[in-house]
């Protein structure tokens, strides 16, 4: 039988189809495991998911043995901790031959990247009735989201990315019931750590600000913080913000649900399908151009991640996000690590902490980043084909040895990278394109936009329906940097929103936070 720990912390846990197990409908957990894996690991990769029919050599393992032998999630991907309820068919993509020039011939709507966020838009799209094509220059959903930290951080700095970030929140909580998709994810809650006097009344101010706005959220003693997290050294903290309720899980999860929910309803998803032209007549998206035929739709959502600004461009417009590297690393299996352990943040550090396959996960936002131009990249460059340095990693926990000091000398079992979007204030873009009527974007995530995907695409979907906004969403307006932003100031606040990003206005550098007002 699971324990009450288990069931908190593992919450909407479903078994696909494809895997065709019969379980008791009232019975106990299972893991799927392949012969030919070591028992500490599970089968975890977007492969099971996506192949799982061509499975042959599965065997399956009580739920109970997780905690009571410690298997692990291997790999970035989905985990099979499952109840006995269908749900992931396999990815049925267009593959048919193009007909007259266009495989489809018009859809109401175009989204362009099939990430979290293009994917969520796609979802709630397809849900309101709307004819969708979801295409990607890539394998769908196999970009930067498969490769985030997939944790939540619902305080933000403004009220309106708090309550967006808390309804994604609550949108991932009832996931598999809205979507009929697998969706593991942990609710441990998370820990912001002050290590300076100004840090110190940061979290002061937020914790009073969560607390105006109902979220579940408190100081803790450094002792307290040390009970929850049993390899954080107390030392050098001066004040610790608990916030309950934060969720982490393993990202593709997010993009593939949401793809495969969206071709449930209709929706055509396109992968390895590039756009190169966004043809506007009259001041109005009236088709999409790719390098398989034509698309007729006079709605566009450019969604496209690092390619962003690039894909606006095809149409004319200018949105000035800067596509930069993150980087994180997971660490063998560690005989304290278990999964109900809070995300653990350091705020002057810029760094994370969090459980991850048995181990611990670091990232964190080094002071310089790799800036990226889309458009000196060749056509065929991909995310695989990011160029990382784990010895950013390696500094950032250093800067954290206090704290953190297992880091020191310990084995990798992996090590990632993406390429999320900044914006010069640090808060997405989200809405119509300047000067492009039919033209939605849906981007500048800031290393937020895997947890906020949810709600964010939710939003937008209701806004391209409904023909307004649902909120006030102008902070987030692609529009508000058309005076011209020169691009060097553009790269300059862009590196200064990343290598300060749990740092608060107050404490940030006061030409960054200029920006940001």
């Amino acid at each position: 039988m699971i324990g009450m720990r288990e069931r908190q912390v593992l919450r909407h846990v479903v078994l696909p189809q494809a895997l065709r197990v019969v379980l008791p409908p009232m019975g106990n957990y299972a893991i799927a495991l392949l012969k030919d894996t070591s028992v500490a690991s599970l089968i975890s990769a977007p492969e099971l998911m996506l192949r799982a029919r061509d499975l042959s050599s599965e065997y399956f393992m009580p739920m109970h043995d997780l905690f009571g032998r410690r298997h692990h999630v291997s790999l970035h991907g989905i985990s099979p901790l499952v109840p006995c309820a269908p749900a992931g068919a396999t990815l049925r993509t267009d593959k048919q031959q193009w007909k007259g020039g266009s495989m489809i011939d018009k859809v109401d709507v175009v989204v362009v990247g099939s990430g979290a966020l293009g994917a969520s838009t796609a979802f709630h799209l397809a849900k309101a009735g709307r004819s969708v094509a979801l295409v990607d220059k890539a394998a769908i959903a196999s970009q930067t989201s498969p490769r985030a930290a997939g944790l939540s951080g619902q305080l933000r700095r403004s009220e309106l990315m708090t309550r967006l970030a808390s309804r994604a929140v609550a949108k991932i909580e009832r996931f598999t019931e809205e979507t009929g998709e697998p969706m593991v994810f942990f609710q441990p809650g998370s820990l912001k750590i002050a290590r300076t006097p100004e840090h110190e009344k940061q979290v002061h101010e937020e914790v009073a600000f969560g607390k105006r706005l109902g979220l579940n959220v408190d100081l803790i003693a450094p002792e307290a913080a040390r009970r929850l997290v049993p390899f954080l050294h107390t030392d050098g903290i001066r004040a610790v913000l608990h916030m309950r309720t934060d969720v982490y899980l393993e990202p593709v999860q997010v993009p593939l649900g949401y793809a495969r929910a969206s071709e449930r309803l209709g929706a055509r998803l396109l992968p390895e399908t590039r756009v190169t032209e966004i043809v506007v007549e009259n001041g109005a998206v009236t088709r999409v151009a790719t390098d398989k035929g034509e698309i007729g739709a006079t709605t566009v959502v450019d969604a496209a991640g690092g390619w962003l600004r690039l894909v606006a461009s095809l149409a004319g417009s200018n949105v000035p996000v800067v596509p930069t590297r993150h980087q994180l690393m997971i660490t063998v299996p560690l005989p304290e690590v278990t999964p109900d352990q809070p995300i653990t943040r350091i705020i002057d550090a810029n760094v994370y902490v969090r459980p991850d396959k048995g181990g611990l996960m670091l990232g964190g936002y080094e002071k310089d980043p790799v800036q990226y131009d889309m458009n000196r990249q060749p056509t065929a460059f991909r995310i695989e084909n990011l160029e990382l340095d784990i010895a950013v990693l390696r500094r950032l926990a250093e800067s954290v040895h206090d704290q953190f000091p297992i880091f020191r000398d310990i084995a990798v079992q992996e090590h990632r990278g993406g390429l999320p979007t900044m914006t010069a204030d640090g808060e997405h873009v989200l809405g119509p394109a300047p000067g492009v009527q039919g033209l939605y974007v849906i981007g500048g995530c800031c290393v937020g936009g895997l947890s906020t995907a949810p709600a964010f695409g939710e939003v937008l979907a209701e806004w391209i329906v409904m023909g307004r906004s649902p909120m006030d969403l102008s902070r987030m307006s692609p529009a508000r940097f058309a005076t011209g932003l020169p691009e060097a100031s553009l790269l300059d606040l862009c590196r200064d929103q990343y290598a300060h990003h749990y740092w608060s206005s107050a404490t940030m550098p006061k030409h960054t936070a200029v920006a940001s007002a």
